[in-house]
């Protein structure tokens, strides 16, 4: 870290992150009421749209199962109804979504904000390896957040949606039991694409070395397959 001393003062430093701070805050603000606005393609477009036989994976599986003559692979045809129980849940819901969109939306600029809070306090090459970070992790994450969407939601969506323990018992899925749901597997896809990241880092504090993870790698194989299979 470069030592700053004379330059700026404590306070100086609190008045600076503060206007980092409010710009941050702003930005969101402004993502969540375009989100707001644009309620209809946040909520039809991206988060009902995987329970639905035109999104794009349920399109592409079917005409994979068409090639392969098998009707396994033709998932969320028949797309389950979704319910609002509270007389205010589906406006606290838009809501919630708007600001967890502004959030997301804002993200990129909320990092640069606060690389620009640190960078001065960086040398030149500490600049350049942490600027590397941030750019990976992000890339990582939004990567990780697709494929989760993409790939996983689909099939989470028409496991839960079409199980049922006996024919006597519908399923009346609520609203924010199927939000909930699609964000946990998105955000966790997001969190699994971090895991370089997370293993870099612990190599850099010396908890995981090189030797370790070759000595343990053939075991790490084994309980990521049994993890799998437990998540499958």
């Amino acid at each position: 870290m470069k030592k700053q001393e004379g330059e700026m003062t404590f306070l100086d430093h609190l008045e600076v992150f503060r206007w980092h701070l409010i710009k941050s805050i702003l930005a969101i603000v402004i993502m969540a009421v375009l989100a707001f606005v644009f309620k209809n393609f946040i909520f039809d477009t991206i988060i009902i749209a995987p329970r639905n036989p035109e999104f794009w994976t349920n399109r592409m599986l079917c005409k994979l199962a068409e090639l392969l003559n098998t009707a396994t692979l033709c998932i969320n045809q028949h797309p389950f109804k979704l319910v609002s129980p509270e007389l205010a849940g589906q406006f606290t819901i838009h809501i919630t979504i708007s600001l967890l969109a502004g959030l997301i939306l804002a993200s990129p600029y909320v990092l640069y904000q606060f690389w620009t809070f640190i960078a001065p306090a960086l040398y030149q090459k500490e600049r350049k390896y942490a600027r590397t970070t941030i750019l990976i992790s992000s890339a990582l994450f939004f990567i990780g957040i697709t494929f989760g969407y993409f790939l996983i939601a689909p099939f989470t969506i028409f496991f839960l949606g079409s199980y049922s323990v006996s024919h006597q018992v519908e399923n009346y899925i609520s609203l924010m039991s199927y939000i909930s749901t699609l964000a946990s597997v998105v955000l966790a896809g997001g969190i699994a694409f971090e895991l370089p990241v997370i293993v870099y880092f612990l190599s850099v504090l010396g908890i995981i070395t090189p030797t370790f993870m070759v000595k343990y790698r053939r075991h790490s194989i084994i309980v990521i397959l049994i993890v799998a299979a437990v998540i499958s």
